[in-house]
């Protein structure tokens, strides 16, 4: 009997144990989807996206739905906000006027007849942000936007076109402050 009872605790307790590790693991996994959720309200209520996706849209440009990407990759790559979209600005009208089929507002690799050519908006914007980030200012030690356009274009001009076209969409956020500022309670 005695055997009976200590067999049926240890059953209970075996229960009770796996029972908690299942509950736990279902804690984590909704606090790990509730933290994607909110990621994604972040990212879709940032002032940026909103500024950039009003400025591109006063452009004409095809680039507009695709304002949480630049920002996104901005925040990845710990670039500024304006700088990847001020490079399409300058290399193609916000892209307006690139290669046929090629996603390459950026002038990317784009000299005589080689042009590389992306699979997507998206994917111009990663690649872009992440190249400037990787091999424009870690490797080669770029600082500035003077510096990257040394190595990144032909036209010595380049650079202050960017940086002009960068203080186009700042100006651009403060004079179009809708709904732009977060509050904190």
């Amino acid at each position: 009997m005695k055997a009976k009872v200590i067999s049926a605790l240890f059953l209970l307790n075996l229960i009770f144990t796996i029972n908690a590790k299942i509950v736990s693991a279902q804690q984590k996994a909704s606090v790990s989807s509730a933290q994607i959720v909110i990621a994604e309200k972040v990212a879709a209520s940032d002032y940026r996206v909103k500024i950039l996706e009003d400025f591109f849209k006063k452009q004409n440009s095809p680039l507009a739905p695709y304002a949480g990407d630049f920002v996104r990759n901005a925040d990845k790559y710990n670039l500024d906000w304006k700088l990847v979209a001020a490079i399409s600005g300058v290399e193609s009208t916000y892209g307006q006027a690139i290669p046929v089929n090629s996603y390459n507002a950026w002038g990317w690799g784009v000299y005589g007849d080689n042009v590389i050519r992306f699979a997507s908006w998206t994917e111009g914007i990663d690649t872009i942000s992440w190249g400037l980030r990787e091999r424009y200012i870690n490797q080669w030690g770029g600082q500035n936007i003077y510096q990257i356009g040394a190595m990144y274009a032909s036209s010595p001009a380049w650079a202050s076109h960017v940086e002009r076209t960068m203080n186009q969409i700042q100006d651009f956020a403060l004079r179009n402050p809708k709904d732009t500022l977060p509050l904190s309670l």
